[in-house]
Order: C-alpha cells, then sequence, then structure tokens
C-alpha cells in the first residue's frame, strides 16, 4: 500500500495527510489515485463522522508535481486523465455528508489551493502563504482552483491571485476569506483536532448534512436546493438523536420563559 497519503480512522474522526514532504507534498500520477481511493473509503465509511486534512513536513502541498509529470514522459492526455482521477477526490469529499477540518502550514501553491478547499474550515499557521503559479509555467487551473477559490474569496480576488504573481500570507487569506483562522504554527494541529472534536461531540450528522446542502446548493436550481433542505430535516427530526436534542431544546426554553415570566 502506497504512503503518500495516510489514513488513520479512530472513534469516528479520520485523518489523511499528505505524506510526500521531500517534494512539499506536491501530487505525481500516483498520490493523484491514492487520494481517490481515500476520499472513497472515506466518505462511504458509516463510522467516520469527522475528517481532518493535513500534511507531512514543511508544506501543505505544491499542487501538482509538475517535474514528476513532465520526466515521466507522459503526454497531455495523461495528465488530463490524472486530473479527472484527483478531481473525483475533491468532489468526493467536498459534496459528502463529512465535515472537513484542514490544518495548514507553510507553502500552498497551484492545485494544493483546491486540495485545501476541499476542507469546510481552514486553519493556517501564521507563516502560511498562498500562491498561483500556474501560468507562471504556461498552465492553467486543476483540482477545482476555478471553482473553489472564487467560492471562497469571490471572483476579482480569485482572478488577482489567478493573473498576477502574487503570494498571499496568511494575515491576508484571513481577510480574503480563504481561510478561517490564522494562528501560530505550534497551535493549528491542536485547533484542528478541537474543532473536530467538537463535531464529534455534537450533532456530528447534522454538520454533515449542513456542509453538504450548501456545497451542493451552489450548483443546483434554487427549487432543487429547497426540496432538499425539506427531505433533510424531516429526515432529521425523525432521528432518536435530533428528538433528545430537540426535547431537550423546548425544555430549557420552557424553563426559561417560566423564570423570566415569575
Amino acid at each position: 500500500m502506497s504512503d503518500s497519503i495516510l489514513l488513520h480512522v479512530e472513534r469516528g474522526l479520520a485523518r489523511v495527510t499528505f505524506n510526500r514532504p521531500a517534494s512539499l507534498n506536491a501530487m505525481d500520477f500516483e498520490m493523484g489515485g491514492r487520494w481517490r481511493d481515500i476520499a472513497r473509503a472515506v466518505t462511504s465509511d458509516p463510522s467516520v463522522g469527522a475528517v481532518i486534512l493535513d500534511a507531512a513536513g514543511p508544506a501543505f502541498c505544491a499542487g501538482g508535481d509538475v517535474v514528476a509529470m513532465a520526466t515521466s514522459g507522459a503526454g497531455g492526455a495523461a495528465v488530463t486523465e490524472t486530473a479527472h482521477v484527483i478531481h473525483e477526490g475533491i468532489r468526493t469529499l467536498a459534496l459528502s455528508d463529512k465535515p472537513i477540518v484542514a490544518a495548514v502550514q507553510g507553502a500552498v501553491a497551484g492545485g494544493g489551493l483546491g486540495l485545501m478547499l476541499t476542507a469546510d474550515y481552514i486553519v493556517a499557521a501564521d507563516s502560511a502563504k498562498f500562491v498561483s503559479k500556474y501560468a507562471n509555467i504556461g498552465l492553467t487551473p486543476d483540482l477545482g482552483v476555478s471553482t473553489l477559490l472564487p467560492a471562497a474569496v469571490g471572483q476579482r480576488r480569485a482572478l488577482q491571485l489567478l493573473l498576477q504573481d502574487r503570494t498571499l500570507s496568511a494575515e491576508e487569506a484571513l481577510e480574503w476569506g480563504l481561510v478561517a483562522e490564522v494562528l501560530p504554527a505550534a497551535e493549528v494541529a491542536g485547533r484542528a483536532e478541537e474543532i473536530a472534536g467538537f463535531w464529534l461531540a455534537n450533532a456530528t450528522a447534522a454538520f454533515g448534512h449542513a456542509k453538504r446542502l450548501v456545497r451542493m446548493g451552489a450548483d443546483r436550481p434554487f427549487a432543487e436546493n429547497l426540496d432538499d433542505e425539506a427531505a433533510s430535516i424531516g429526515a432529521r427530526f425523525d432521528t432518536p438523536e435530533s428528538q433528545m436534542r430537540v426535547a431537550a431544546f423546548a425544555a430549557a426554553s420552557r424553563k426559561a420563559s417560566t423564570k423570566e415570566n415569575a
């Protein structure tokens, strides 16, 4: 089994770790297939309630391993095929009902932006840097960047990053809305675990479906989204977990109302 991406599942938490630190976790052909396979495994595992996406080494992900692809003898058709494989993994995770938090350090470049944005909540080290670099080497965005980046920061800002040789600092990324939190590097992993733990300790499935509704809603007609919302809240309302939580909420509301009127 490949170790280019590690997967560890314990007590409802799946940890997915990019593990090619010598290559700044850039994805080559083999790693792309591993990413898709792990995405399938994580999203089909009913025991998984939350996911942490992180990386070994000094960088989160430098995107596609252009050097490995260029020296492999592969042509454009093979690159396109690999992009489709990686895209399946991104789509599988992003549209699933598993909430994902990313712990990000160091450089995030090119397709690494798309892989990072597969996560629903991103905690970045204050030393993290974010850059496109596609056009600098004559290539175009892939790995979801042309969709996920403007969804996160808006079209104009996405174009600024893609059409200029610009590097965002962690603080700029926070200001743009590219990441949710910026912390000292030593605190990032712990904070990601805290967020995942919050999901697992509470109504895990409800958080997951809220994420799914938002992600899928971007690409569907409004009426279809409303139908999905109606079906989802009805299905959740009938679960034992929801009934228990709703009853507790109602009891607390009655108690507060009684105290207020006393």
